[in-house]
């Protein structure tokens, strides 16, 4: 069963995160300067500072709120993804991937262009319908109950392209982690994935 899905994150939970990011005890990490340990020191003040003094989630969400998004449950895991019909009578299937770490948002600037191509100076003829799901356990997926790996969360996206959304066939495109779930999805699912 597919369900509507609206992203909204509540002021209070958004403050708890700017909070424990402002409060954060930097004094716990090495300070090297370099990145052997991980994630250069300086850098991860720069990116906290900016997420406390300049970034905007609700812009964010809005972003993700302008396309149609939905959850379903596949295999006990319930799967978000966004689902924008293309033009035209005969769009092709493509679903997108993204990679680890990483979410939707690495799609959101294609998913009109895609879907729409004659908005964006193409033909309609060209149009996808674009589906773009959240990995299980991340962004707005539940979590499975045990760790999963990108052939297990490749079967689950081909339930969603076929059981779930009723393609007989699709394209997919992943980057990085998304590529590993192409690929697996290309080898266990060949009469599916064009």
């Amino acid at each position: 069963m597919i369900k509507p899905f609206k992203v909204e994150i509540s002021d209070k939970f958004l403050q708890n995160i700017y909070s424990k990011v402002k409060n954060y005890p930097w004094h716990e990490m090495p300070n090297d300067g370099g990145w052997v340990y991980g994630t250069n020191l300086n850098y991860m003040k720069e990116i906290s500072k900016y997420w406390i003094e300049k970034f905007d989630w609700k812009k964010t969400e809005e972003k993700i709120n302008k396309f149609q998004n939905f959850k379903s449950n596949i295999e006990g895991i319930d799967i978000h993804f966004i689902h924008e019909k293309g033009s035209g009578s005969n769009p092709r299937p493509l679903l997108l991937s993204h990679g680890w770490p990483g979410s939707i948002v690495e799609f959101l600037h294609i998913i009109d262009e895609l879907a729409h191509p004659e908005k964006f100076g193409g033909k309609e003829e060209d149009a996808f319908d674009v589906v773009v799901p959240s990995l299980p356990g991340f962004g707005f997926s539940g979590r499975p109950s045990r760790p999963i790996g990108p052939r297990k969360m490749a079967s689950i996206f081909n339930s969603l392209m076929t059981d779930t959304l009723g393609y007989k066939t699709y394209l997919a495109q992943g980057g990085d982690f998304g590529g590993t779930i192409a690929t697996w999805l290309a080898y266990d699912f060949p009469k599916e994935l064009a």
